[in-house]
């Protein structure tokens, strides 16, 4: 597969944008775009420019959520380029840049660092972590949106989307097979079509990615994540394409270590529950994280949050006031 390796310092590490182009050149198309920063898009601009395409080629943009080191130069790129732009529906506003749904996401946002417990001076550096990326997001984009099924032919590929919720709400990977009249491979000398996908951060090589903090749009988000790796092990793919670092050869055993890490985590805040008593989401992340900082005053806390509201629903917690204790209930994940 062929991509190009962004830089990225703040997030899971360096970023991935494919390029996929038909036998002719004639269709090009990009899966993620990167961060809108000086030194990203010169990454992308010569990565483009050394396969012979500039922006203004670009046909179509694929996007798998809205976070902005995915998303964040769509809009420039569509601006040069007259491209379409698609990304699943719950995310589409964010990289529309809508101010209601902006809005709503930071009310949202404050709402639950509040019912975390997390402290007005560490609110306050967060929100000044925010306001001083505000210049990632980069130009709104006008979205084609798609939805769980929805079938590109792009780039001399198709692609199927299937929503994989968790990290961001609008979250998707995409199948990869050919689209019709092309013979072309992965680019790896593997045959094509549903042994391979593109998994932005639903599955990454190093990192388990953020569930709770990194999108607080998400409802019930470790049980959605979780269903999406069980979907992504059952999927049995014989390799992916993450939205970070270098492609994983075995999905399946990645996932499963992902779904044990969660299980892990789990023990480990029971454990907190009962060496130290009741406690909100921002005390348990303490004792699992230590002192938290930048973007992590809120991932940190999101995932206490996302394992806490877990096991209230399955009946191992039970929560008052924000504080979180345990029951006599048989743990579960």
């Amino acid at each position: 597969m062929d991509r190009i390796r962004l830089g990225n310092e703040e997030f899971e590490g360096r970023n991935n944008a494919y390029v996929l182009d038909d036998d002719d050149g004639d269709d090009l198309a990009l899966v993620d775009t990167g961060l809108s920063t000086p030194a990203v898009r010169e990454d992308l601009r010569e990565g483009l420019a050394e396969r012979g395409y500039s922006f203004a080629d670009v046909d179509d943009i694929v996007l798998t959520h809205f976070h902005v080191d995915h998303a964040g130069l769509a809009g420039e790129i569509q601006a040069e380029s007259d491209a379409t732009v698609y990304v699943h529906e719950a995310d589409a506003p964010l990289v529309e840049d809508d101010p209601d749904a902006v809005a709503a996401m930071e009310d949202r946002r404050q709402f639950l660092l509040d019912e975390w417990g997390v402290p007005e001076a560490k609110q306050a550096e967060l929100l000044a972590v925010f306001d001083d990326a505000s210049h990632l997001v980069g130009e709104p984009a006008d979205v084609t949106p798609i939805e769980d099924g929805t079938v590109l032919e792009v780039g001399g590929r198709r692609l199927e989307a299937v929503h994989t919720p968790g990290h961001a709400a609008g979250h998707c990977c995409f199948e990869i097979s050919e689209a019709p009249g092309t013979e072309r491979g992965d680019g790896n000398g593997d045959a094509a079509g549903a042994s391979a996908a593109f998994v932005g951060d639903a599955l990454l090589p190093v990192y388990t990615p953020n569930v709770g903090g990194a999108d607080v749009r998400v409802e019930r988000p470790l049980e959605r994540y979780l269903e999406t790796l069980e979907w992504l092990a059952d999927r049995e793919y014989d390799r992916v394409w993450p939205g970070h670092r270098d492609p994983i050869d075995d999905p399946t055993g990645r996932a499963r270590e992902i779904i044990d890490h969660h299980r892990d985590r789990t023990d480990e805040i029971l454990d907190v529950l009962s060496e130290h008593g009741p406690a909100d989401a921002w005390t348990v992340s303490d004792h699992l994280f230590g002192e938290l900082s930048g973007i992590h005053i809120v991932h940190g806390p999101g995932e206490a949050f996302a394992h806490l509201d877990h096991l209230r629903r399955e009946g191992v917690v039970a929560v008052d006031d924000g504080e979180y204790r345990r029951t006599d209930e048989a743990k579960t994940i």
